[in-house]
């Protein structure tokens, strides 16, 4: 039985004018009970992680910061959220989520949490609605528990990982792979191991084929034995800060292929939902739900 991470502090509620991107973490929840994906007894509620899996990956000045909610203004601009008591716990509870994941990953072939994906969050500093780097701080859990070799991050997310990308520049046990649209967001891109640039207005079969090209033979050449998937759905054609051209339909192909290379290669998943700012929230919702559906149908 697929297993999710969901709490009801996913849930968060910010001021007006920050709610639009937290929204869809609920409405996932909902749909995939409501449609019958799901029950509750798919989901399970993490706890907040511990400290010292965090500053494995992050410092302690900026540890500290974020728990005392003291990071300078400049960079709460550009995290873009007010930070709160309640919006922290909930980033310690979403990373707890994601180590919980590798865990059941192992066992069950796949887990999957309802947020996460928080690729802009740096070793000492947040940006782009990241804090905490939860892809990271559970990379660096399976390193140091010795419970993975060597681990390649998947990021599929319309956004280069910036964040992981510099977290991991001088951890050779880590290969991070980013495909992502050349004239967005991050302005200044870092360098992954493998950065794959995509140009504005892509579509599905030249998106696609690139993927199909790649993965199988950056899996043979990496020889992991852990995968995380950040599954941004803003490569829609309909994100309002994607600038790619991929329909609904590609966007499930491109999760279906990711899926099927871990069944391929006998690997474990570990899937962040990543990013998705289409002005409809159904579009996002149902682009998300396709991601779970298609580890429910393949997996189980």
């Amino acid at each position: 039985m697929l297993q999710i991470a969901f709490s009801p502090v996913y849930r968060l509620r910010l001021p007006e004018g920050h709610r639009f991107p937290m929204l869809k973490y609920e409405l996932i929840h909902e749909q995939l009970l409501y449609e019958g994906t799901c029950t509750d007894d798919n989901f399970f509620a993490p706890m907040p992680v511990d400290d010292h899996w965090v500053l494995g990956v992050h410092t302690a000045d900026y540890v500290r910061a974020l728990k005392t909610l003291t990071v300078a203004p400049a960079m709460v601009r550009r995290i873009g959220f007010p930070l709160t008591h309640e919006l922290i716990k909930r980033e310690w509870i979403i990373t707890q989520g994601t180590i919980d994941c590798t865990h059941i990953a192992f066992r069950d072939g796949v887990a999957m949490n309802v947020a996460g994906g928080t690729h802009h969050a740096f070793p000492d500093r947040g940006e782009g609605f990241c804090l905490l780097n939860d892809v990271g701080v559970a990379a660096h859990y399976l390193l140091e528990t010795n419970l993975a070799r060597k681990i390649l991050v998947i990021d599929l997310d319309v956004h280069q990982g910036n964040g992981t990308a510099v977290m991991f520049q001088q951890e050779p046990r880590v290969f991070t792979f980013s495909m992502h649209g050349k004239d967005n967001y991050p302005l200044k891109k870092e360098r992954s191991d493998l950065d794959v640039e995509l140009s504005t207005g892509i579509a599905d079969g030249a998106y696609l084929n690139r993927l199909y090209d790649l993965l199988p033979d950056l899996i043979r050449r990496e020889k992991p034995d852990f995968l995380f998937y950040i599954s941004g759905v803003d490569i829609l054609a309909s994100d309002r800060l994607g600038k790619l051209g991929v329909s609904r339909e590609g966007c499930k192909a491109r999760d279906t292929f990711v899926f099927e290379q871990a069944i391929h290669f006998g690997l474990p998943i570990a899937v962040s939902m990543g990013g998705g700012y289409s002005p409809r929230l159904t579009d996002i919702v149902e682009a998300h739900c396709n991601t779970f559906r298609i580890a429910a149908d393949l997996f189980f």
